[in-house]
């Protein structure tokens, strides 16, 4: 999850709070309707887990992780071989992954991103797909960098999670972000959604409670 940093009522930006979380490990998001979900910081830090693993082998290469944070995938894929390039708007994030040997560039996916439509495969894991509140943008951002044919593996919601827009704070330690615009994306609205831009679902699986799709 990668948030652009924005002022909050007590001074702190959601930018801040993810780098904070990177080094503390505890952070929250609070959604507009009060629901608060604790983030998996230190998941983020680890090595890959068995259901990342059921994600990177069907990664194509060379592969682009959108909102990489601390760059485990691109680690991992480079480690057997893969060309996979990391992107994300923390600066924090990108130092780590670079301090991991993850090849990562910093920045905006709806920037500049090299090698625009040349990647076989792109990755929106640990709720990426939420970027910029606006999942029908960013897949269709996303269908522009891919190949002909090429993979988007997305980490969606659970089944039964309405597909929305969403207005999202960052809560650490005695702080917490101004909102930002965020999108959750359920398992079963994912379908349509790729349709719109574009994408044809191939495959939905789940693995230790995570769920994930494979659209082309």
């Amino acid at each position: 999850m990668s948030a652009e940093p924005r002022s909050g009522p007590r001074g702190a930006t959601a930018g801040a709070l993810y780098e904070r979380a990177l080094s503390e490990g505890a952070l929250v998001v609070r959604y507009d309707d009060e629901e608060r979900v604790a983030l998996d910081v230190a998941r983020w830090l680890g090595p890959v887990t068995a259901a990342d693993e059921t994600v990177l082998q069907r990664a194509v290469g060379p592969v682009l992780d959108i909102g990489c944070g601390p760059g485990r995938h691109v680690h991992a894929l480079a480690r057997r071989g893969v060309l996979a390039l990391g992107v994300d708007v923390s600066p924090d994030a990108v130092r780590l992954a670079r301090s991991r040997g993850a090849p990562v560039v910093e920045g905006s996916v709806f920037d500049v991103v090299p090698g625009p439509h040349r990647w076989g495969s792109a990755l929106l894991l640990d709720g990426s797909v939420g970027i910029g509140g606006a999942p029908r943008r960013l897949l269709g951002r996303v269908r522009e960098l891919l190949v002909p044919g090429g993979r988007l593996l997305v980490e969606t919601e659970a089944p039964g999670v309405a597909t929305r827009t969403v207005r999202a704070r960052l809560e650490g330690t005695g702080a917490r972000s101004a909102a930002f615009p965020w999108a959750l994306v359920g398992a079963d609205g994912i379908g349509a959604l790729g349709a719109a831009t574009g994408f044809a679902t191939v495959e939905r699986w789940c693995d230790d409670g995570r769920w994930f799709a494979e659209l082309r």
